[in-house]
């Protein structure tokens, strides 16, 4: 699933337009990155948690050339999914 098909199920299922309906999906989604941007939690019950993990600079190397290459301190999102989503994505698998 990507953006599009979100705002097409929302428009069909809430009978709205498409422009309210893209605008409900780009606030939700703002919203998620401006709180992780101030490094906060985002937990979703049943379905999982985001956050931010920070990583520390290492030396790497490029595959391409074998040459070093320093890697400088980032910061990652990071996705912990929920026991309830596990549940029912297993029992789907299974």
């Amino acid at each position: 699933m990507v953006k599009s098909d979100l705002i097409e199920k929302l428009v069909k299922k809430e009978n709205l337009t498409e422009k309210v309906a893209t605008d409900i999906v780009n606030l939700v989604f703002d919203g998620f990155v401006n709180e992780l941007k101030k490094g906060g939690r985002i937990e979703i019950r049943g379905f999982g948690a985001f956050s931010v993990r920070e990583y520390d600079a290492y030396k790497g190397w490029n595959p391409k050339t074998g040459s070093k290459v320093e890697v400088k301190s980032k910061k990652m999102p990071f996705f912990k999914v929920g026991r309830e989503l596990k549940k029912r994505v297993d029992k789907v698998i299974k």
